[in-house]
């Protein structure tokens, strides 16, 4: 028997937190189960259209995000496989909860294209983290708000965690974007394309939040889902399926002071039309898929 034929002790603790996480946000809508129906009905086909369509052109750049880093990185890929790769790899994160991430699609994909190994495993892990420094560069906004209407001793607390993390952020990203800090133009781009991201996926749901009769200001939906990326993105289920919805449905609730139904009923709605929007990536996972498994056998 083979060790994947078994799965790992994390693997477990993740589908445990994936059920936990997501009875508890089924409970919750289920105990405000009348005012969300009431709140969905609401919002209208064209504000959900917008919405769509803000998510949609996160992805675009998102793909040209990418792009960026593999061509400055010496990859001569074209636009088109850079954009099929990159909606396979958001249909692997968004339809298969398995250990199979939507970055290890990517990189079997452009390995499977022939190019090199490292640089693209790199490009991966800079990606990654060119999103991350535009998030944490919003998330003081997020801080603000739980500041205040946090305790002084949670505050306190806070402050040395941050910078220890804050410090620990800071040398890993110097570290994984070397080849690309002697190249600034093209991770200045790169930068450029992450924050359209960051504004397409902010847009979005600040549409849906006053579709469902929510009232927040812009900054403060910043704020909150830059601050609600960090969270949700603690490992504790698989691809963050139930972990993130109830992560920004706290928030909503708590710090942006929405009705409970309001929050609750707003990361499903994201969620499925971030599901939509991968569906392109169906087209091609199949094969990429079937050639891993070659490889693996």
């Amino acid at each position: 028997m083979t060790s994947h034929s078994k799965p790992s002790r994390s693997l477990i603790l993740k589908i445990i937190g994936t059920l936990l996480s997501t009875g508890l946000l089924v409970a919750l809508i289920v105990w405000s189960w009348e005012d969300v129906v009431v709140a969905l009905g609401k919002i209208s086909l064209l504000e959900l259209l917008a919405a769509f369509a803000f998510i949609f052109a996160s992805r675009l750049f998102t793909v040209l995000r990418w792009h960026t880093l593999l061509r400055s990185g010496g990859i001569p890929i074209a636009l088109k496989d850079t954009a099929r790769l990159t909606f396979t790899g958001l249909f692997a994160t968004n339809f298969l909860p398995t250990t199979i991430g939507g970055d290890v699609v990517r990189l079997a994909g452009t390995m499977q294209m022939g190019y090199d190994r490292a640089i693209c495993l790199a490009s991966l892990a800079a990606d990654r983290l060119v999103n991350m420094t535009g998030m944490s560069l919003a998330s003081p906004l997020g801080i603000y708000q739980l500041f205040q209407v946090g305790p002084a001793v949670a505050q306190a607390a806070f402050f040395p965690n941050l910078w220890r993390k804050g410090l620990d952020f800071a040398r890993r990203t110097i570290a994984s974007l070397g080849i690309w800090l002697k190249k600034p133009l093209s991770l200045l781009t790169a930068f450029g394309f992450a924050f359209a991201h960051m504004m397409c996926m902010f847009s979005a749901n600040y549409v849906i939040i006053h579709a469902l009769g929510g009232e927040i200001e812009f900054w403060r939906v910043i704020g909150l889902y830059s601050f609600a990326y960090f969270i949700g993105n603690v490992p504790v289920s698989v691809n963050g399926y139930g972990w993130q919805e109830l992560t920004v449905s706290a928030l909503l609730g708590t710090l942006g002071g929405l009705d409970v139904s309001v929050a609750a009923t707003v990361p499903l709605i994201n969620r499925i039309l971030h599901m939509l929007a991968s569906l392109p990536g169906a087209l091609t996972l199949p094969g990429i898929l079937a050639k891993m498994d070659k490889s693996d056998s």
